[in-house]
């Protein structure tokens, strides 16, 4: 962040708390420069609340969609869920204005939570990746190892451990010392400020060891598919060979539900490595980066959330059905947890 921009330019006019002698100064913004963010930010909102919440609904209500992977997959878009409803609203507040009206104490909170979620949901989707290496490589011992108790440790360690580190980082005021570090005193300013070494710290632990062992893991999956194809391809079949061509459709359909997974890895990589990367490098350069760049990489992570119903939507059928059967209210009605919605109908 552009530090002597946000607090020490005084051209700007218009402050925070304008009965606040040391207010931090207020973003002006042109009509249509606040209006078009107001809306992006909106929309980004209810786009990423409606859509998780729908995922949550689908695989806790029916039945046929309680497996190991959409229990994670439910676990992450509540970790989403929350983000667009706890986390968003006050970030755009704080984007739409440079400024903080909540409190100091809300504002630890909402960092913490910010940051608890953001790695949340990669750690749940190395937990994914770890589900879908043995789904695909080792499919012999998939139901014995990846067990309804071991999906609970899973989803146990995704939600503690980013949990812990969070608030334990954040009510430690490791963040305060980053703040005096840089001289910042203005009322009214709510940003996160590590030092270099918790900086990078936290940059190891939320993005680049999950994200390298993630890369790591669908690289050797898809290695691993591809040779499972080719030797499937050229083994000879007959009307006999039933069991065979059964293993060829598992084999089938857990390759492509990897590859699906896959993608929702790639773009959440995709989406939270500007943001990784300032966060890593800035406290290096002084927080020199521009409030407008921060503001821009850290809505392209948030993007992220918004993104995966989408992913969902466009490669699972059952999604659109589940959806389908949601807004028509359908789920209200007496066995509907048991309704088939796997088909491709």
């Amino acid at each position: 962040m552009n530090t002597s921009d946000l607090f020490w330019n005084q051209q700007n006019t218009s402050y925070c708390f304008q009965d606040t002698n040391n207010s931090c100064p207020k973003a002006n913004r042109e009509l249509f420069s606040f209006s078009a963010l107001l809306i992006f930010m909106v929309g980004v909102i209810i786009f990423t609340t409606v859509g998780n919440l729908i995922v949550i609904i689908s695989v806790s209500h029916f039945k046929q969609l309680h497996s190991p992977t959409n229990f994670l997959i439910m676990s992450l878009a509540t970790a989403d869920f929350l983000l667009g409803l706890l986390v968003m609203p006050y970030s755009m507040v704080r984007s739409l204005t440079s400024c903080w009206y909540f409190g100091e104490i809300f504002c630890k909170l909402h960092s913490c939570i910010d940051m608890m979620l953001s790695t949340t949901s990669i750690f749940h989707l190395f937990f994914i990746s770890v589900d879908r290496y043995y789904a695909v490589c080792r499919p012999l011992h998939y139901y014995k190892n990846i067990t309804t108790t071991v999906i609970e440790v899973f989803i146990f360690i995704s939600w503690c451990v980013p949990c812990l580190y969070s608030f334990g980082l954040f009510f430690s005021n490791v963040d305060s010392e980053g703040a005096q570090d840089m001289g910042i005193s203005c009322t009214g300013v709510c940003f996160i400020l590590l030092d270099r070494l918790w900086g990078t710290i936290s940059s190891l632990i939320s993005f680049y060891i999950p994200g390298n062992l993630i890369m790591g893991i669908y690289i050797h999956i898809f290695s691993v598919a591809k040779k499972q194809a080719k030797i499937l391809h050229n083994y000879p079949s007959t009307k006999d060979e039933k069991p065979n061509s059964r293993i060829k459709l598992s084999l089938t359909i857990e390759t492509k539900a990897a590859k699906t997974l896959s993608i929702v890895m790639g773009i959440f990589l995709l989406c939270w490595l500007p943001f990784s990367v300032v966060a890593l490098f800035d406290p290096y350069f002084n927080f020199a980066t521009a409030n407008g760049v921060y503001d821009a990489v850290l809505w392209m992570g948030y993007v992220n959330s918004t993104l995966n119903p989408m992913i969902y939507a466009f490669f699972y059928p059952w999604f659109r059905k589940c959806f389908g059967l949601i807004l028509k209210g359908n789920i209200f009605n007496a066995d509907s947890s048991s309704l088939h919605v796997l088909s491709n109908k």
